[in-house]
């Protein structure tokens, strides 16, 4: 449902609120995650992703460089927390 046209969106608040939920520090963690590659590997073109092999939420490493890899955005995009087609591989 769009919002009233006198409806005003409150900044603070929502950052307030990423930030207790977690949100802020993962985000930190991946735009560290891509300087550090990008320093070891050389800067990468927008179209490319820093990929974590072991997601973060999994206990994997946050900017360590055997736990990243490059990829182009949209295959990064198209298999994150998705399962595997026809079931266990």
């Amino acid at each position: 449902m769009p919002s009233s046209k006198s409806y005003v969106r409150k900044y603070d608040q929502e950052y307030a609120t990423a930030k207790a939920r977690g949100e802020v520090a993962d985000s930190n963690t991946r735009h560290k995650a891509r300087r550090a590659y990008e320093k070891a590997n050389g800067d990468l073109p927008t179209s490319v992703e820093v990929d974590h092999k072991k997601k973060l939420k999994d206990g994997g490493a946050g900017t360590e460089l055997s736990n990243l890899r490059a990829r182009p955005a949209s295959a990064n995009r198209a298999d994150n927390g998705h399962k595997p087609k026809g079931g266990k591989k």
